[in-house]
């Protein structure tokens, strides 16, 4: 699908998971095309990109630049047999590139981290090994590589037909990035923003000391760019920005109110915080030992970033003794 004169949006299939499917962006050039985000490495992915790329007229010859917005399997996963096919120089945000190997080449040592950091967040002896390699099999859909060109923030790509910002948007993932084209009023979000669904932000080994704050920074400095059209890295495209940042302001603001409330009978961990806090999967709730192990970890990790933003906040008190306890101030 053509969505402005010169950009494609290829919806990549994600097998087995609720988003259904990645939006990938192809964009046009003087000498060559940019694709932006590739989906994961599963035949079923490929086979859609490849068809869908036909379908504009070229082939992965032409692909001559690939960003990655960050560095999940389905952003990131087939870059590099998409870079091995084309040829082209593959672009990642800094702090991406420098996790690459301790996520998918030489994992030993982040699962270690891993289970020691669930530990100390208060998750029980018996649900750490299987919380600490739930997304473990993640790995079976990328094919690592590393980027010829290593992004920063305010760099600038450009096609010939088109000139992109690099604005660098931690968060969701530490080095997250959005491309944002001037002069035709165009922000390709990845999943920094999404028109309906709110990212996950949580506190991990691979996170940042503070991954909420730095999403609401990176949020808060969108509002200032002049945006008509959103091209988002799942759901749909959408426009009205700034109303779309404040919706996600606001809930952050609620989950930070129902992770103080959690805490109202005295200390306690991550893991017990989040088992307070209410939990909604597919329009229900769901009672946090009801949640499947992804889940779980999921939630412990965005409860963590919660109180973490609170803690610098000066609204609740962190103590590290066995294990890390928040309490209110």
């Amino acid at each position: 699908m053509e969505i402005v004169p010169g950009i494609h949006q290829l919806k990549v299939p994600i097998p087995g998971n609720p988003l259904g499917h990645l939006n990938a962006y192809l964009a046009q050039g003087d000498n060559g095309w940019l694709l932006v985000d590739t989906g994961w490495n599963v035949p079923e992915a490929f086979d859609a990109l490849e068809k869908q790329v036909g379908e504009v007229g070229i082939g992965f010859e032409d692909i001559t630049q690939i960003v990655v917005t960050h560095f999940h399997p389905d952003h990131y996963g087939l870059a590099g047999r998409i870079k091995q096919l084309s040829g082209a120089k593959l672009a990642l945000h800094q702090v991406e590139k420098d996790l690459i190997e301790s996520r998918y080449i030489h994992p030993k040592g982040l699962l270690a981290e891993m289970a020691e950091w669930l530990r100390l967040n208060g998750v029980p002896e018996a649900e750490v090994p299987t919380l600490q390699k739930v997304s473990f099999n993640v790995r079976d859909f990328v094919l690592p590589s590393l980027p010829e060109i290593t992004l920063h923030g305010g760099d600038r790509i450009s096609t010939g037909r088109f000139n992109f910002e690099v604005i660098w948007t931690p968060g969701h993932s530490p080095g997250h990035i959005c491309l944002y084209e001037p002069k035709r009023k165009l922000l390709l979000s990845g999943d920094h923003i999404l028109p309906n669904i709110t990212p996950n932000i949580g506190l991990h080994p691979q996170s940042g000391d503070n991954p909420l704050g730095d999403y609401l920074d990176s949020l808060t400095a969108l509002k200032q760019l002049d945006v008509e059209l959103v091209l988002p890295a799942h759901e749909d495209v959408f426009s009205n920005l700034e109303a779309r940042i404040e919706q996600l302001l606001e809930h952050h603001e609620e989950r930070k109110s129902e992770a103080l409330d959690a805490l109202e009978q005295g200390a306690k961990t991550g893991y017990q915080t989040a088992a307070r806090i209410r939990w909604i999967l597919n329009d229900a709730i769901v009672p946090f030992e009801e949640l499947s192990p992804l889940d779980k970890r999921l939630a412990t990790m965005e409860t963590l970033a919660h109180l973490e933003l609170l803690f610098t906040e000066g609204k609740v008190d962190k103590v590290r003794r066995d294990v890390i306890l928040y309490s209110p101030l």
